[in-house]
């Protein structure tokens, strides 16, 4: 069974870095065919894309927020990793973490339960 999991400060300054790690349990980061994303919906709206990596480390970003984030791995415990430069207020939301494929025939898809991050000095 796959898991994940986010974790992080739940409060950030703003203008500072938001930080967030996805831990992966019951299925190694590095198996084809799976890319790990990150995701965030703001209280009473749609779901927005942020970025992912794949299983073999490259990286796309939403060109919204392209300039500010940067997405990681630590293949050795199993987990990734966000970051988001420069926030606001306005980057208050839930964050989550998300395994997924482009096919059916590789499985299913997989979601952490989300983490809030505030925004606020």
């Amino acid at each position: 069974q796959v898991q994940l999991q986010e974790s992080g400060p739940g409060l950030v300054k703003p203008s500072q870095t938001l930080s967030l790690t996805c831990t992966v349990s019951g299925g190694s980061i590095t198996i084809n065919y799976f890319y790990y994303n990150w995701i965030r919906q703001p209280p009473g709206k749609g779901l927005e894309w942020i970025g992912y990596i794949s299983n073999s480390g490259s990286t796309v970003y939403s060109p919204s927020l392209k300039r500010r984030t940067s997405i990681s791995r630590d293949t050795s415990k199993n987990h990734f990793t966000l970051q988001l430069n420069s926030v606001t207020p306005k980057d208050t939301t839930v964050y989550y973490c998300a395994r997924v494929t482009h096919s059916s025939n590789y499985g299913v898809n997989y979601w952490g339960k989300g983490t809030l991050v505030t925004v606020s000095a």
